[in-house]
């Protein structure tokens, strides 16, 4: 019988590193199990019969002062535990500020905050220390402990980097009770020699204490579990229904068209009818290789869904209904759609065979992390959850200039065969061709004086930077990423209304497409949501099973373009910068973060491989699609820790971000998904088309007078990460260079000085 093995307690401050120091501690660890609760889950009382189950306790970083109740929870009372409770607790961060004024120490502001930048910590190679050498630490504080002598407390490491200050705590000990903590993030990609190192020691340290004082660990019972349930890694939540449908076989013509353009086939297709969905990714920028054309007809599924609903709304062809979600959530409740509609037979390079494609806000990732939405709501508000099931598609490689046509559609190769041939006829039949579906340059322009351009008020971003900035020099964050919405309203009585002829959304997206080509560029037109993308920042994409792999690929840094500025002259200046290697190292961190609340091995600077093909429930991507819940809102758009950014930027943007960084992308019946910022692109509210449950055609749901019907209000979003080190001016600088690429497809520019 093998023996029982040893559990460690790791209590979660709200952090958005915490499961970095649960994953550190499973590598020094690998036999121990690690379970996780909130520090204010349970009382005191609620805790101490359970301690017997464990041999030690983590107590991870967080937000905040370990002054504020709030803040630090039940930390503040592990430190005071009756011996007949003690056992061996180690402390990162705030938990070592905790140990610090719990027994008598201050903790102060530092002069010079320090986030995301690496110190060399010096140690006495004692205790944790021993036999470590040289430490490069990085640090995420802003707060210090200050020690005077008196306290029961021995210094271990210290940093003397920091302005002001000769020596900073960066290691304490309790001189007799088995307690250490540290300043720095062991856990963090860039801390070398004193990570893994430091967290054995502990072990050892917390073995020999319990040893030599008799203490015995009790076995895990049902009780224990009842109480702190499964440990990390938590097994994958259950699928709303277990129900699985036979595969569907996906149907794929291939031929080689080095003359057919994205733009030309849309238009072949019925782009022009601004009244009917019509949803096209397309990579126009390096890494990019794929575009994908989705074929949609009046019976396309469609699946939307607004935070805070209990039901979502589900249309196919003429019948349009409300479905409960009972006791699941929408995100489940999509997992078991996508389970009923497996396919196989695909052709294996190509990323999407078919499967769903549209967009997910910003506010439905907030809602999975608990946080409700304080904004005001709008009069006409955008879905939640925007998305489209592709069951026909065209896909164009634009390395190889090969066509491939799919379908999911059980006996649909007539359709194969026509729309070859079609797409084949016009390309041959150039009078044809330029007739029917040639890109018109001059329709997508607006000329500026018809463009009125709302932007955010200067002096109150501005203010808002540095409100910002008093959060993080009190410990509330990491760093925020505040951002402002900016409004086009266009009235044009020159330019054509909106018909089945004509779409100013596609015009405008012509234009963007050729002014800011991006790798994650898209046309989706949802009713009553039409978003265009120019997006140069991948979000998460995971691949088909057996090893299916998942990568998120962050970016951080702007550089305005301008004569002689390069990509490595970009390069270069952002790798010199503090405040930028900060950013990058901190949504780095997050990120992985995010992975392991899925992946148990997150690899930096290569792509990780999952396990979900061993369950053939989810091998159709669901654990996929679960890391997308788990990482959303995008932490480079929020800040860390998430959660509290997320809390602190609703008090500092006046209204909701809804479309804007969110995500766009799809999931394939394959398996895999690909899903992209929500960031460099602009949207609009227009319900003249949405379809009633009674309605099967497009309608007007409201009346619109001919003034109205040339006018369009799109929305576009921006901002920039506020970190201790930004400086307002060149953060709004900042802002306005990312709305430029944008606002350019209006005919707008913003005035110098602006």
């Amino acid at each position: 019988m093998s023996p029982e093995p040893e559990r460690i307690l790791l209590v979660d401050s709200y952090d958005s590193f915490t499961l970095n120091l649960a994953a550190l501690c499973r590598r020094a660890v690998p036999t121990c199990r690690i379970h996780i609760i909130k520090n204010d889950e349970l009382t005191l009382p609620e805790l101490l019969p359970h301690l017997q189950y464990f041999s030690a306790i983590i107590v991870g970083p967080g937000p905040g002062s370990p002054d504020v109740p709030e803040d630090i929870g039940i930390v503040k009372d592990l430190w005071k535990l009756h011996d007949r409770h003690l056992l061996p607790i180690f402390g990162v961060c705030l938990g070592l500020q905790s140990l610090a004024t719990e027994h008598g120490a201050r903790v102060n502001r530092l002069p010079v905050v320090k986030h995301g930048q690496v110190s060399t910590i010096e140690h006495t190679g004692t205790d944790i220390f021993k036999g470590v050498g040289v430490v490069e630490a990085v640090r995420y504080h802003s707060l210090h402990a200050e020690l005077s002598g008196g306290e029961s407390l021995e210094v271990l490491a210290w940093a003397s980097d920091d302005a002001g200050h000769d020596k900073t705590v960066m290691a304490l000990k309790h001189i007799s009770r088995p307690f250490w903590a540290v300043q720095y993030h062991p856990e963090s990609v860039l801390t070398h020699g004193g990570g893994i190192e430091v967290m054995l020691n502990f072990w050892c340290l917390a073995r020999s204490w319990n040893s030599a004082q008799g203490r015995r660990i009790c076995p895990w019972n049902s009780i224990a579990t009842t109480r702190f349930g499964s440990p990390w890694p938590k097994p994958h939540p259950p699928l709303a229904s277990t129900h699985t449908a036979s595969q569907r076989t996906v149907l794929t013509s291939t031929f080689h068209l080095p003359s057919a353009d994205a733009v030309a086939i849309c238009e072949l297709l019925g782009v022009k009818d601004d009244s009917s969905p019509f949803v096209m990714l397309e990579s126009l920028a390096q890494p990019g290789q794929y575009t994908i054309i989705g074929c949609l007809n009046s019976a396309s599924p469609r699946i939307t869904y607004s935070i805070g609903n209990s039901f979502l709304q589900f249309q196919v062809g003429d019948s349009f209904s409300q479905i409960q979600l009972g006791s699941h959530d929408i995100w489940s409740w999509t997992s078991s759609f996508m389970n009923e509609r497996k396919a196989c037979k695909g052709t294996p390079n190509i990323p999407f065979w078919g499967g769903l494609v549209g967009y997910l806000s910003y506010e439905l990732g907030v809602e999975s992390l608990g946080v409700p939405s304080t904004a005001p709501l709008a009069d006409k508000r955008h879905p939640d959850m925007n998305l489209v099931f592709v069951e026909r598609s065209i896909i164009l490689d634009s390395k190889t200039d090969t066509i491939y046509l799919q379908s999911i559609i059980d006996g649909d190769e007539e359709w194969l065969i026509k729309t070859a041939a079609r797409l084949k006829l016009a390309t041959q039949d150039s009078s044809i061709y330029s007739y029917n579906i040639a890109p018109s340059s001059t329709k997508a322009k607006a000329r500026p004086n018809t463009s009125t351009v709302f932007l955010p008020d200067k002096d109150t971003y501005k203010s808002r930077i540095n409100i910002a900035k008093e959060h993080l020099f009190a410990g509330d964050s990491y760093e925020l990423c505040l951002t402002a919405n900016t409004r086009v309203v266009l009235n044009d009585p020159l330019t054509p209304k909106a018909s089945q002829m004509y779409s100013p959304s596609w015009e405008r997206y012509k234009h963007l497409r050729k002014l800011n080509p991006a790798p994650h560029s898209g046309y989706l037109r949802l009713h009553p949501t039409s978003l265009l993308a120019s997006s140069p920042e991948r979000f998460l994409s995971f691949s088909r099973s057996p090893r299916s792999t998942y990568q998120l690929r962050p970016i951080k840094g702007t550089v305005r373009k301008g004569p002689g500025i390069t990509r490595a002259v970009a390069e270069q200046a952002l790798r010199g910068s503090v405040k930028e290697v900060a950013e990058n190292l901190m949504i780095v961190d997050l990120i992985r973060h995010d992975l392991h609340n899925v992946l148990v091995s997150v690899i930096e600077g290569r792509a990780v491989h999952g396990v979900d093909e061993p369950d053939s429930r989810r091998a159709n991507g669901a654990l996929g699609w679960e890391a997308l819940k788990q990482s959303l809102p995008p932490g480079s758009m929020t800040g860390a820790p998430k959660k509290r950014s997320v809390e602190i930027l609703q008090t500092l943007e006046d209204n909701e971000r809804n479309v804007y960084s969110g995500v766009f992308g799809y999931w394939c019946v394959g398996g895999g998904g690909d899903w992209s910022v929500t960031i460099r692109s602009c949207f609009k509210y227009d319900d003249r088309y949405n379809c009633g449950p009674s309605s099967a055609q497009p309608t007007r749901t409201t009346s619109t007078t001919d003034h109205e019907s040339h006018m369009e209000e799109w929305v576009m979003g921006a901002g920039g990460a506020i970190t201790a080190l930004s400086d307002p001016r060149a953060e709004w600088e900042e802002m306005t260079v990312k709305l430029q690429s944008v606002l350019r497809v209006f005919g707008a520019a913003i005035p110098p000085g602006d």
